[in-house]
């Protein structure tokens, strides 16, 4: 069997002594009445001819239009999600604004079974949130990038 496996970016940031994280709304007919559990980590598959931390600045920049910020990475490790992807996460402090946000693109058909295709955004929004509201709105795989973000950060284990 297969393993897909995801890569991706938690970008955060410390504004008047509180942690905020950089989440995504997924793009999307399927995801756009939902809030809770519909948002990710900007991230994206790849296959074995690149590494997971080049995928993960790969699909940050594809999926919001800008570049990685400048910020030391630090590990969070692997999660495998609910479908049985396995995902690895990196954590960047940064400070970006979620207006210049630039989604890519994905089709599928829509309505299904119409034969029609449409272009969908990747991700409909991003928001800086704090980790225990970000913890109520991340599909249920990732929320742990977010407990080790603040385990670390609380740790003094990173920048």
């Amino acid at each position: 069997m297969v393993v897909k496996r995801s890569a991706g970016l938690l970008v955060f940031r410390r504004t008047d002594g509180r942690l905020e994280v950089l989440i995504a709304h997924m793009g999307g007919p399927y995801w756009a009445s939902r809030d809770a559990g519909a948002w990710t980590v900007p991230k994206g598959e790849y296959a074995d001819d690149e590494t997971a931390w080049a995928a993960a600045r790969r699909e940050f920049t594809e999926e919001l239009g800008l570049p990685v910020p400048d910020g030391e990475p630090v590990p969070l490790g692997e999660a495998r999600q609910a479908g049985g992807k396995l995902v690895t996460v990196w954590a960047v402090e940064g400070d970006l604004d979620p207006a210049l946000v630039v989604p890519g693109t994905f089709t599928m058909e829509w309505p299904r079974g119409s034969g029609v295709t449409r272009a969908f955004p990747e991700v409909d929004r991003v928001a800086w949130r704090t980790p225990q509201e970000a913890a109520g709105l991340l599909v249920a795989g990732q929320r742990v990038f977010v407990e080790r973000l603040v385990e670390r950060l609380e740790g003094g284990d990173a920048p």
